[in-house]
């Protein structure tokens, strides 16, 4: 039995074929997600005090460094080395768009890549809950903001997502390592940044 403030490890996942570079709880299940240097993210979910791999999602051809899911957790969005964002939606069982959920869980499927905006890997992504607003760091070293389109739809050749703002040099010539978003609506246009050169910046979004 674990001592009092102490941590006892209840589950260990070896999916992964390589690093593990991130992993983030889904905002309202008991659902986790991970990203690795083998260019994939696991879905992962509790049975009977045993956690197991119910998804993988495969589609970027480099190392997955961030993801973030959005308020309601039925969309995932992820960065890459290779200059992408990637944006993944749940489909329940026996959804009307016919993807194969033919197992108990349902199933993630791309529905939109987000490119051409960044010369180098892509490090960190944050996805607002309170305004819906994503935001990227990168080893380009610029901060980019990016807004939904209202005539949002789930069509992967349709830009659903459009450039709302961007700074050059955030961390001077450093890389941009981490990125996020102030949690709650008080103070939802905060922006706090990590970066290689060894300095936290906080930033307020303006619309």
């Amino acid at each position: 039995m674990a001592e009092d403030n102490d941590f006892e490890c209840i589950s260990v996942l070896q999916e992964h074929t390589q690093d593990v570079k991130m992993v983030i709880w889904h905002p309202t299940e008991e659902l986790l997600a991970s990203a690795s240097y083998d260019d994939t993210i696991k879905i992962w979910r509790e049975d009977e005090d045993d956690w197991y791999c119910s998804d993988t999602l495969e589609g970027h051809e480099s190392t997955v460094w961030a993801i973030d899911f959005d308020k309601t957790g039925d969309y995932l969005v992820s960065a890459s080395d290779d200059k992408t964002l990637k944006f993944w939606k749940n489909f329940p069982n026996n959804n009307q768009e016919g993807i194969d959920a033919y197992r108990v869980h349902s199933k993630w499927k791309c529905i939109h890549t987000l490119g051409g905006y960044n010369s180098r890997c892509i490090y960190s992504v944050s996805w607002s809950k309170v305004h819906g607003r994503i935001a990227s760091g990168s080893g380009d070293n610029v901060i980019r903001v990016f807004e939904q389109d209202k005539s949002f739809q789930d069509d992967a050749d349709s830009h659903n997502f459009s450039l709302v703002a961007s700074v050059s040099s955030a961390h001077g010539v450093a890389d941009v390592n981490c990125i996020q978003w102030y949690p709650t609506e008080k103070h939802s246009n905060w922006l706090a940044t990590a970066g290689d050169d060894g300095i936290v910046r906080i930033w307020r979004y303006v619309e």
